[in-house]
């Protein structure tokens, strides 16, 4: 269960990293981008560690309160959420032998 969450994290991650950087490039060439509230959801949903890692790789909604304050905050939200989850976890394991 462990190994699903890592992955889940690392995906939702890795998504999130991506979609900042696809925003920033349509941006530079007037593309259509991709909506504020969705790369908030994708931090929401376990992506601010990637987001906070592209707005700063990409200066990237550096400007914007809502993400320079809301990704970090997520950010260390997912972190005390996948502390919690890793010790529960291992308390579970450990009370099962």
């Amino acid at each position: 269960m462990l190994l699903y969450f890592g992955v889940y994290l690392l995906v939702i991650n890795l998504l999130a990293f991506f979609m900042c950087r696809r925003d920033k490039r349509c941006a530079e060439t007037g593309r259509r981008r991709i909506r504020e509230q969705t790369l908030l959801l994708s931090a929401c949903m376990g992506g601010a560690w990637g987001l906070h890692l592209s707005m700063k790789r990409y200066r990237h909604k550096t400007k914007h309160r809502k993400f320079t304050v809301w990704v970090p905050v997520l950010g260390f939200l997912w972190l005390a959420v996948t502390a919690f989850f890793c010790s529960w976890t291992f308390f579970v394991s450990f009370m099962h032998q």
